[in-house]
């Protein structure tokens, strides 16, 4: 039955990592897109090539926090149960086209097994309160991390007596894109894989960070599949629906997403041991959402798509910690697998 479990643990973060990189394939590819500079096909290859990089590269910095850091001792039942609910509500998500945000997700749907332990008194749960106040903490500042980044950026290249077409900017564009797209990989890999860190080094017999390597490589291949399948409806969203994106703007824009992305998931670890899995879909939003308003104020995004993008922020966390716990009761009573 372990192995069985395993298996099905497995097959359940494959599904998950498949829902993320069809959400969020379009927090590094959408400014690239959205101003013209590359097409979906070509900006697909870029995210996979440097998606992975950071994966490999820097994905056990966040792996470590959420495979322990939230709820410590999840066990096969709880990481399925975690990695199921999380998938339902992504997926749901995608398909509107609602760019929301994974490390969300799969953070609520972990609190929720946590509180299942609890409800259902299988055994004791230990929920780091301190480290979830952290990460909720991450999530109101990365945004207006990214926010503030952008919009001086972008007044400050609207100066410039450049061409609007100027192969630097377009150059320095892709590098930002494909700098989104590796801090993509070293911060949200472990949405799908983070929880099974422990499970797999004790099946295995191998060191946490052998497991952490395997794991973002196995996350990773589904990642690219997600964005290459369903990766164009929320790149539609975040590309053409906020704002319209001018060159200009998406330089901005790509540099202040990229950097914040990157500025969380590394200096906390270097401070603190552990780096925050923050949003990258709060902050590529909020860097599109800053140029936009630096361009023409309140008149230069749409507010109608700002409040159904964040709607679907809010509707995230009770979501998935509700369907965790009514996921793993189904698990534990009617189905009879038991912690």
């Amino acid at each position: 039955m372990s192995n069985l479990l395993l298996f099905a643990g497995l097959a359940t973060a494959a599904c998950l990592a498949w829902s993320i990189g069809a959400n969020d394939m379009a927090n590094s590819t959408s400014v690239v897109v959205g101003s013209g500079t590359l097409k979906f096909r070509q900006a697909f290859i870029l995210f996979v090539i440097f998606q992975l990089l950071g994966a490999l590269l820097q994905g056990y910095m966040v792996m470590k926090t959420l495979g322990k850091g939230v709820v410590r001792n999840i066990e096969v039942v709880g990481a399925i149960t975690a990695s199921v609910s999380a998938f339902l509500w992504i997926i749901t998500a995608t398909l509107a086209g609602a760019p929301v945000s994974t490390t969300h997700s799969i953070t609520g749907a972990v609190v929720g097994v946590g509180l299942s332990y609890m409800f259902f008194g299988f055994q004791e749960t230990l929920i780091n309160y301190q480290r979830i106040r952290d990460i909720i903490i991450s999530w109101t500042v990365s945004p207006v991390t990214s926010m503030i980044l952008a919009a001086p950026l972008y007044r400050a290249l609207r100066r410039l007596r450049t061409s609007d077409d100027s192969k630097t900017f377009k150059f320095l564009l892709l590098a930002f894109a494909a700098f989104a797209a590796y801090s993509f990989g070293a911060n949200d890999v472990a949405n799908a894989t983070g929880v099974y860190v422990t499970i797999t080094s004790s099946s295995f017999g191998m060191p946490d960070e052998d497991s952490m390597r395997f794991l973002a490589l196995f996350a990773s291949v589904f990642i690219a599949l997600g964005g290459l399948t369903l990766g164009y409806r929320v790149v539609t969203t975040l590309a053409y629906k906020i704002t319209r994106l001018d060159l200009r703007m998406a330089l901005a824009a790509g540099f202040a997403n990229s950097f914040t992305v990157w500025l969380f998931t590394t200096i906390p670890y270097l401070l603190f041991g552990y780096g925050l899995p923050i949003s990258t879909t709060y902050v590529a939003a909020g860097s599109i959402i800053g140029v936009g308003i630096a361009r023409s104020g309140w008149r230069g995004i749409n507010l109608k798509t700002v409040i159904f993008v964040i709607s679907s922020w809010l509707l995230t966390l009770p979501v998935t910690v509700g369907l965790s716990i009514a996921i793993y009761y189904v698990l534990t009573y009617i189905v009879g697998v038991r912690v």
